[in-house]
């Protein structure tokens, strides 16, 4: 039986891009959850290898929706497992909230859409490369409680990269391909005049120059980041031999 990843996204036509890919190329099997649109999020990990939170266009802080509450809620379920955890954009967010930070926008009202330079930290240098540039699509930060590892920083957003026990928040991209790149620049593209925001042609030759070394990054983290689980699983099977 395939180890399960639970991919939870947030809207109907949400795709998890370079991650299901991934997800699949380790020979796991991809469940997809949509809180957003009424489905339920599992009572606990037992069933899963691990679980991945993606982006949307909506805001952490909207606690009007009763999915964001429900997922803020469920971070509980995903520590307390202890099952890899992976969280980005939006997901970052929302795990940087359960554990105390703030999510709020630039002070000066900078976004960050297109590709940007994030830098590594002492605690994240095994993780990254110096000169690392990611894909961004958002217009809001999060702050960390001192408890949290933090692992890379942007120019414009701190707090790009951060760890506690198995579960990561990545502010950047990690899942987006370069098609994905082009229908998002081209649905939105009223948003490239955004103060920070990179227009179109800047972003396809961010594509051009970065897409490669993104790709070879994101195979070295999601094994990495998979690891813990695929250990406990191959323990147990060796147990039962």
């Amino acid at each position: 039986m395939k180890p399960r990843i639970l991919l939870i996204v947030h809207q109907l036509t949400s795709n998890p891009g370079r991650i299901g890919q991934l997800v699949d190329a380790y020979g796991c099997e991809a469940v997809i959850c949509r809180p957003a649109c009424g489905d339920l999020l599992p009572e606990s990990m037992d069933d899963y290898a691990g679980a991945v939170m993606f982006g949307g266009p909506m805001s952490a802080n909207d606690d009007h929706l009763p999915f964001i509450r429900d997922e803020l809620d469920w971070m509980d379920v995903a520590l307390r497992s202890g099952k890899p955890f992976m969280g980005i954009c939006l997901g970052a967010q929302i795990l940087a909230r359960f554990l105390g930070g703030t999510v709020e926008g630039h002070p000066e009202g900078f976004h960050e859409i297109g590709y940007y330079k994030v830098t590594p930290s002492p605690a994240g240098q095994g993780l990254f490369d110096d000169e690392q540039h990611f894909y961004q699509w958002h217009s809001e930060g999060f702050t960390l409680p001192n408890t949290v590892e933090h692992l890379a920083r942007s120019e414009l957003f701190p707090n790009q990269a951060f760890r506690v026990g198995n579960a990561y928040g990545l502010q950047f991209h990690p899942d987006v391909t370069a098609e994905m790149m082009q229908r998002w620049s081209t649905k939105a593209a009223h948003r490239m005049v955004l103060p920070g925001a990179q227009a179109r042609d800047r972003q396809h030759a961010g594509q051009a120059t970065h897409g490669d070394r993104i790709d070879a990054w994101s195979h070295r983290f999601f094994g990495h980041w998979l690891a813990p689980s695929l250990a406990t699983t191959q323990t147990v099977m060796a147990g039962s031999d």
